[in-house]
């Protein structure tokens, strides 16, 4: 299919097919913002036409479904599974994930750690708006202590017990070679989420290991904020939460010393 080359407002192009005119998210969604900055590393890495994308399964599947890209839609959770047998099958220069909250720390919890302790060289692109944005608002794994979803109406509390704290968790994992937390809220946050993504995917052109960039992104409508108020919230109560940065950094990771046969 012929690539279609539109001129955005940051000077890159966009790849988008032909047959599709609007990205379909719901208003102050910023997960559009993030598609935006991938398309923009892919591009200038030049890895335009030898990256393979692996969509979850929620909100974030309709950015790659109108991407000009090699892409494989998976079962709910398993992107991390199918981007592995992708890597080790086309041995394609870049394969990543692109995924919510809830299809890679929740249903694809499993997965996604089974992935990076075999420091499997794919990056996982997970976007995160503290809830099941697709089905209803549901409480996610990272939603905040007092958050009210659908499912904890009264706030998240006790009984659901902490939010996960991903990027962190996952650092401490020996096949891992790095993890960042980015937000898009500022043009200062979204620079530095560009670099987090770049420098995702270099360490997976390297060779070095599992590499995981989570990202903060706006949900208005279940979190009930306008716009802008979503941008307060994320300000003054996300990143409280979740501090943004890069959480692990490595060239190498370690690799598992065999036992001698018995």
């Amino acid at each position: 299919m012929a690539v279609k080359k539109e001129k955005v407002a940051g000077g890159s192009d966009l790849w988008i097919r032909p047959e599709f005119a609007v990205i379909p998210s719901c208003p102050g969604c910023q997960e559009p913002v993030v598609g935006q900055l991938i398309l923009e590393v892919v591009e200038e890495m030049g890895l335009d036409g030898e990256a393979i994308v692996v969509p979850g399964v929620g909100c974030t599947t309709f950015l790659p479904v109108i991407w000009n890209m090699d892409a494989v839609l998976t079962a709910h959770g398993r992107p991390c599974d199918v981007a592995t047998a992708v890597k080790r099958v086309t041995k394609a220069p870049l394969v990543f994930t692109v995924q919510g909250d809830g299809d890679c720390f929740a249903i694809g919890a499993g997965p996604t750690v089974s992935a990076a302790l075999r420091g499997e060289n794919i990056t996982v692109i997970t976007m995160s708006n503290t809830n099941y944005g697709t089905t209803g608002g549901q409480m996610s794994p990272t939603t905040v202590t007092g958050q009210r979803t659908t499912t904890t109406p009264e706030g998240r509390g006790e009984m659901q017990g902490h939010p996960a704290h991903v990027p962190e968790l996952l650092g401490g994992i020996k096949g891992v070679a790095y993890t960042a937390r980015g937000a898009v809220n500022t043009p200062a946050n979204l620079q530095k989420a560009k670099r987090y993504i770049k420098e995702a995917f270099q360490k997976q052109l390297d060779g070095a290991g599992f590499s995981l960039v989570e990202i903060i992104v706006a949900c208005p409508p279940n979190w009930h904020y306008t716009p802008i108020d979503c941008l307060k919230f994320i300000d003054e109560t996300l990143l409280a939460e979740f501090p943004l940065g890069e959480f692990k950094n490595v060239d190498r990771v370690e690799q598992p010393i065999p036992v001698p046969a018995q």
